[in-house]
């Protein structure tokens, strides 16, 4: 499929088969959503919550989502747990995850959810690392695989896979490969356009979803990536007004992108699905060809656990 051709796919996709009234009953299970003050992940936080699953925010700001876990408990009668999670900041990363693990045993569902898009780009991590990638892709790295032992012990005590979703975007077609050399600020990052950077930022969501799913399925792990939809949220603060005039009018609301990523998490055919690409509202898809490239996939986990080894 052409970019041309996907966008169209994604920016009119058909109507969904899936709705959040069709999410089992999830007492017992533990999720964890980043990046859930806002947008598609506050309605996922919600849609677990009334289906009864316990539901840790990992967000920033305790300030900003405190006032969210109150209206949530208003409208659905449960109340979500803050994690203090800085993706952007790999020491505290590790600490979030650290802190996760002293309360508890088991994780059911994680939800990698949060991410930055085309920020000005002198915007950096607190590690060096380009704010985008940073955030994107290797905070999420460090912190899944910091809760990989309370995701095994779930597949193992319940004898079903434990999910984690990995949130992409279709941006991910405009880039061929992951050029390592922009993952770190300097130079070669410099000549690179924000644009361009999501982008390759989304692909290494998408690779690092299969290689998780390569490297974790025969143990209990569901690893999957998924385009939301072309949607409304504050993740388009940084676009600029010909971005949004160009864009703007295919945004859905924030609710509708939550579709895949729940159905993805949580419904009993999606156990089937490791590996697997998925776009709205709630589907199989075709993600571009750099995206199935096993040795890119591999070499992109090595650099991730080198980045992280010395923490």
């Amino acid at each position: 499929m052409s970019i041309v051709a996907a966008f169209f796919d994604d920016a009119f996709p058909p109507k969904s088969k899936f709705s959040v009234d069709d999410i089992p009953d999830l007492t017992g299970k533990i999720a964890i959503v980043t990046g859930s003050s806002a947008g598609i992940g506050v309605e996922t936080v919600k849609a677990l919550l009334i289906h009864n699953a316990k539901v840790y925010m990992a967000n920033r700001s305790e300030a900003k989502t405190a006032p969210i876990i109150q209206k949530l408990k208003e409208e659905t009668g449960k109340e979500a747990i803050f994690l203090k999670l800085d993706l952007s900041n790999l020491r505290q990363v590790k600490q979030a995850a650290a802190e996760y693990l002293s309360k508890e045993n088991e994780l059911h569902m994680l939800f990698n959810n949060a991410g930055v898009m085309v920020p000005p780009i002198e915007n950096i991590t607190s590690d060096g690392y380009d704010l985008q990638f940073g955030t994107n892709v290797l905070g999420h790295f460090l912190f899944t695989t910091q809760l990989l032992p309370v995701l095994l012990s779930a597949a193992r005590t319940t004898g079903k896979p434990s999910r984690v979703i990995n949130t992409s975007s279709n941006a991910h077609r405009i880039a061929k490969t992951i050029e390592f050399e922009t993952l770190k600020d300097g130079p070669k990052r410099l000549k690179k356009s924000p644009s361009n950077l999501y982008a390759q930022s989304k692909l290494g969501n998408i690779l690092f979803a299969n290689e998780l799913a390569r490297r974790y399925g025969d143990q209990g792990i569901v690893s999957t990536s998924l385009h939301p939809g072309l949607l409304r949220t504050e993740l388009q603060r940084d676009m600029s007004k010909t971005q949004m005039r160009l864009f703007g009018w295919t945004f859905q609301p924030a609710e509708k992108g939550a579709l895949t990523q729940l159905w993805a998490g949580t419904m009993p055919e999606t156990e089937a699905y490791n590996g697997k690409y998925l776009s709205a509202w709630a589907r199989v898809s075709q993600p571009n060809a750099a995206s199935q490239d096993t040795v890119l996939a591999k070499n992109l986990w090595d650099w991730l656990e080198d980045q992280v080894a010395q923490l």
